[in-house]
């Protein structure tokens, strides 16, 4: 502990600089023109010292936050650290160095503090459109230049003085040309929110105390992550899945290779033999593997405690150049985070065995997401594309259910579409939203289940995208919990014309088509006939399974 710094001080520095990282993101969210910001919150923000550390952070999507940093130094190596101005803003979107796909837009914006650079803000936003050959987002991508406008670092604003020409070139390569500006205005704002509250607080404490206050919260951080390695035993852990396919092969499975390494209080997480890069959409940029594997780390190690520039010191990433995990230009990347979610759960499979404590089943996976695009007659037949993350359910642990209807792991904080917002807002009615009964992985505690929305059209002109996965590698049940069922798409179901998928793109529909998603539950944990009678009573009264499951798997006998 430093003699500068009190403890009481260190907590005051480290919750003030996280709550202004949580108004960063209040003012992102509530100046956003986007339901995807305003309403899903597909963004997360960030605030970092002079080397990118991360001094604060707010809750968002865990994958955006994992590699923030990095961003940050692959601009300074870019432009030179020494170039920044007080006033200055970057913005970037490249799949090989932010790590997703080109619809996520990172803002970057140096601080300063009585004339000298002090850190950065830093935020990362979904846009609805950025010109991709279909709206939205492909789902048949075959090469980045598919997907949508591409951009390196990029200086946005100018000492102060916005970039018109810069803006314009961006926004007019979007289908809403307003909504773009307007999103990343907001992400202006939130940048500009995070400089007055870095100063705010550095005028009340001074930069030499706030300086020594983080190093000793890195401090803390970096001791609390090595002592829980250090309690692992030494060895080599292995767990592997395959991912449906990449939508362009589709009779290939693509395969995730995942070997974890303990060594005193170190640990590295080895992804060599998975999959080369694909020629269909399930690539991502490096910098995203590495906050995958964050993710998964911080899942087992010390999961209650903020994250900061302090942790993950003590874990190394290995990744095969070429693979799915270190994209390389051309390959396409719309959806990076289909691979990472299925990596994620087999980090904790891996370490299941020597942290049964701490692990759980697999959750089902992937955002499921379905898109709506056409005309809307409601709005004077204006242009309209609404992207929606379906719910399912998460694994079984020791000692507890997994959670039914939660957004998958990847995604973190992010919401999904409120029925009366959808109804409002596009052409389709919801006639449909339900618990999927008898879709968790049975055991002792039970995975969660997946859900059930009904769509039905409301307009001449429409067409859906939709990208579901993880029915090769469904949530996978530990120590004897069961595998929980897969998810699927319907068109016209129970009728005729009924048809069964998971990833379609650009399916035209007529008026009063029906769209049926089935999303997956989540892996049980411990043998199911070792579940408390009490609690497949509740689950079959509140429908989470039905009287035969009951019987068949859990042994019910009244």
């Amino acid at each position: 502990m430093s003699n500068k710094v009190s403890p009481i001080v260190v907590e005051i520095v480290r919750n003030a600089l996280n709550s202004a990282a949580h108004e960063m993101n209040n003012s992102l969210a509530r100046s956003a023109f986007s339901p995807l910001i305003y309403e899903m919150k597909d963004c997360s923000v960030g605030i970092f010292d002079i080397d990118g550390q991360m001094l604060g952070q707010s809750a968002g999507l865990p994958i955006f936050l994992g590699n923030l940093d990095i961003c940050i130094k692959i601009l300074n190596d870019t432009v030179g650290i020494e170039s920044h101005k007080e006033g200055d803003l970057y913005i970037m979107n490249d799949s090989y160095m932010q790590g997703t796909h080109v619809g996520d837009f990172t803002t970057v914006s140096p601080i300063f503090y009585k004339g000298e650079l002090v850190g950065f803000t830093a935020t990362r936003a979904a846009m609805l459109d950025v010109g991709a050959k279909v709206p939205g987002a492909c789902i048949d991508s075959t090469d980045i230049y598919q997907e949508g406008i591409r951009m390196p670092p990029v200086k946005l604003i100018d000492q102060g003085v916005l970039r018109e020409d810069v803006l314009n070139l961006i926004s007019l390569n979007s289908r809403f040309h307003a909504a773009m500006k307007g999103d990343i205005g907001a992400q202006i704002a939130a940048s500009r929110t995070g400089e007055k509250r870095f100063v705010e607080i550095l005028d009340r404490f001074g930069l030499d105390v706030v300086r020594e206050a983080t190093k000793e919260i890195f401090r803390q951080a970096e001791q609390l992550d090595r002592e829980f390695v250090k309690t692992l035993p030494d060895g080599t852990y292995y767990a592997e899945g395959c991912l449906d396919n990449d939508n362009y092969d589709l009779e290939h499975h693509v395969k995730v290779c995942c070997k974890v390494v303990v060594d005193g209080d170190n640990m590295v997480i080895d992804l060599t033999g998975s999959n080369p890069a694909t020629k269909g959409a399930v690539n991502c940029g490096f910098a995203q593997t590495i906050a995958a594997a964050r993710v998964a780390f911080k899942e087992l190690v010390n999961p209650d405690a903020p994250i900061c520039g302090g942790n993950f010191r003590n874990l190394d990433v290995i990744v095969p150049p070429g693979s799915i995990f270190a994209a390389e230009e051309p390959a396409p990347c719309q959806w990076y985070f289909s691979s990472l979610g299925l990596l994620i759960d087999l980090v904790v499979k891996a370490l299941a065995e020597v942290v049964p404590d701490k692990a759980a089943g697999a959750h089902y996976g992937d955002s499921m997401v379905i898109f709506f695009y056409g005309t809307n007659p409601r709005r004077g037949n204006e242009f309209f594309t609404s992207c929606e993350a379906t719910v399912g359910g998460w694994g079984g642990f020791d000692g507890g259910d997994g959670e039914s209807a939660l957004i998958n792991m990847v995604n973190g904080d992010f919401k999904n579409l409120p029925v009366e917002f959808v109804e409002h807002t596009y052409p389709v009615e919801v006639q449909c939203y339900k618990i999927r009964q008898d879709s968790e992985g049975a055991g002792k505690y039970r995975g969660g289940c997946g859900v059930i929305r009904q769509y039905k059209v409301e307009t001449d002109d429409c067409a859906i995208g939709t990208w579901f996965e993880r029915s090769v590698t469904p949530a996978w049940g530990l120590l004897g919990g069961g595998d929980a069922t897969p998810p699927y798409v319907v068109i016209e179901p129970d009728t005729p014309d009924e048809k069964r998928f998971l990833k379609g793109a650009d399916l035209r529909l007529k008026r009063g088509s029906v769209v049926r998603l089935y999303t997956g539950g989540g892996g049980g944990y411990g043998d199911p006939k070792e579940r408390c009678r009490d609690a497949v009573k509740r689950d079959i009264e509140n429908g989470y399974i039905s009287v035969e499951r009951a019987r068949a798997v859990y042994g019910w006998d009244q």
